[in-house]
């Protein structure tokens, strides 16, 4: 089982030709309300690429919260450990332009609430072959997830976004970190990639920067080096691009795939996702995931 201790979002899309600067406004071509939140992101990810994942978090008691513990369901991840708290779920305004490229402000609403792992959380925890964290929940209940992960012996799969300066109390509990290349270098101060993965590594096992269009950098403190590239592919929505690596990682990872078997697997279901409009809506399952492979 794959635990996911995370943010859950209803993520509030518009899509422009060109995103507006500051005092501009422009008119948008669409908009859709898509249930996203990196924590819950990843584990959409993982239960279609085939794992077996439970969903960590909270969500308000509004309809964007009963639509995402519905979306979440039905992507066959238990929710059970769920919560549901008085007032707003969070929510992620995001514009994506024309490229493909986004730009996101999250409000935290439910997401913020939660402090620490509860009882359940623990539990769940305890259980898991990995924990998959981000920091869109408070920094507090992100390490209490992390030790607790680490006393149990469950690898803990740190991915750092938004980025913001790493505790050496989280990091001491991390097995793998997932930085994009711009989140590498806002935790490293490196100016390049294979600068910061060895700065990473200094601070945790295991690294992978992704690139984006220039595919993915892995390291570990054993000396394994490699750069896996990224399928070409036309991005529609890059949107869940990262999410959707990590989720499909984590799965590829406990089935016991090499780094480069797991990274080149990632690496397909993220380009399969950026040819899709939206987060979860975006997410491809396992079937397809192996067919791209293949082809």
């Amino acid at each position: 089982m794959i635990s996911v201790f995370g943010s859950a979002n209803m993520d509030l899309v518009a899509y422009v030709a060109q995103a507006p600067r500051t005092g501009e406004t422009v008119t948008g071509r669409a908009f859709r309300t898509i249930p996203g939140g990196k924590g819950a992101n990843q584990a959409i990810a993982a239960a279609r690429a085939g794992g077996r994942v439970a969903f960590l978090g909270a969500v308000g008691d509004d309809g964007f919260g009963a639509e995402m513990r519905a979306t979440l369901a039905g992507a066959g991840v238990d929710v059970r450990g769920l919560r549901q708290v008085s007032g707003s779920s969070g929510i992620a305004h995001i514009v994506v332009d024309d490229d493909g490229g986004n730009s996101i402000i999250v409000v935290p609403g439910a997401n913020g609430t939660i402090t620490g792992p509860s009882g359940d959380d623990l539990a769940a925890i305890a259980g898991s072959q990995a924990l998959l964290l981000q920091l869109e929940l408070p920094m507090e209940a992100v390490i209490g997830a992390a030790q607790a992960a680490q006393v149990s012996g469950a690898p803990v799969i740190l991915t750092p976004a938004p980025a913001r300066p790493l505790p050496e109390e989280l990091l001491d509990a991390v097995t793998l970190i997932v930085p994009n290349e711009h989140e590498a270098a806002a935790i490293t101060g490196a100016s390049g990639a294979e600068e910061a993965l060895d700065a990473l590594l200094k601070r945790v096992p295991e690294a992978v920067i992704t690139l984006g269009a220039a595919g993915a950098l892995y390291g570990s403190r054993s000396g394994e080096r490699l750069r896996v590239a990224a399928v070409p592919v036309k991005a529609v929505d890059t949107t869940a691009a990262g999410d959707t690596f990590v989720g499909a990682l984590a799965v590829a990872r406990g089935e016991g795939l090499a780094p480069a078997e797991a990274l080149r697997f990632a690496s397909a279901a993220a380009a399969l996702s950026v040819q899709r409009e939206g987060a979860s809506t975006s997410m491809p399952d396992r079937a397809e995931i192996d067919a791209f492979l293949r082809g």
